[in-house]
């Protein structure tokens, strides 16, 4: 671990590392990602990469106030972690992942927090509960289908909650599809445009919801927050899915 380096960004650098993975800006998703955390560090954003001399940025992580969350939480006094991601195969399970996490706790302590919160998932894109755990993080409280609200207290305040009231928000939403994305996630720019050229070639009406504010992302029909599908009032995909994976629900639908 001696030779990795944590490389903290902010708007003067925040092109020079790579994000997510991702490090090209004729990419859109990169793109976007980018102009977005540049309206976010104001806001108090923490952002670190992991950076190896041999193969550059290999992990990252991703945390703010709970007052500017991108995620459907109630959580005053809290640092958010929005990801952490260790990019390349050689360096998972070395513990770096707890050297970023580690980052973290420490800058939560700096600033007084109440402690550090996360949402973990037993399902595809987001992470899991293990690493939280071995750092003291606890559940306290579930989402469906398998998202748990993981927490460390470092302070006395009352515990974060999920906002709840996926069902009623999703109804909200009325006929047709509605594509509720964000830029938080580089990835969420192709899938939702691969996903709403699918919809129109199917004869489908279909609308594209942009969040654009820590409110809006705060009140959305999942705990992933940051990307839904919603046809016809209902739920469909609560994370990025594929145009063939999104055609073969509207297949089952039809």
């Amino acid at each position: 671990m001696s030779n990795i380096d944590i490389v903290d960004i902010d708007s003067t650098n925040v092109c020079e590392f790579g994000l997510c993975g991702y490090k090209n800006l004729e990419q859109e998703g990169y793109r976007r990602k980018t102009e977005w955390l540049k309206k976010r560090f104001a806001e108090g954003m923490g952002v670190k990469v992991l950076r190896s001399p041999k193969d550059g940025a290999v992990g990252y992580i991703e945390y703010t106030p709970g007052e500017y969350t991108w995620r459907p939480i109630e959580a005053p006094g809290y640092l958010i972690i929005h990801c952490v991601m260790i990019y390349r195969k050689k360096y998972k399970e070395a513990g770096y992942g707890s050297l970023l996490l580690n980052e973290c706790l420490q800058d939560a302590k700096k600033r007084k927090a109440n402690g550090v919160a996360a949402v973990t998932s037993g399902g595809t894109w987001m992470p899991g509960s293990g690493l939280f755990r071995k750092h003291g993080f606890e559940s306290i409280d579930t989402a469906p289908p398998s998202f748990d609200l993981m927490v460390k207290k470092m302070r006395r305040g009352p515990l974060p909650r999920f906002r709840g009231g996926w069902e009623q928000t999703a109804r909200k939403c009325g006929k047709g599809l509605v594509v509720i994305r964000s830029d938080q996630c580089p990835c969420i720019a192709k899938f939702a445009t691969e996903i709403t050229e699918a919809a129109r070639d199917l004869g489908i009406s279909v609308r594209v919801k942009e969040l654009k504010t820590c409110k809006q992302a705060q009140n959305v029909p999942s705990a992933y927050g940051i990307f839904n599908l919603v046809y016809d009032g209902h739920l469909i995909a609560d994370h990025p899915i594929s145009k063939t994976r999104f055609m073969s629900i509207i297949s089952r639908l039809s």
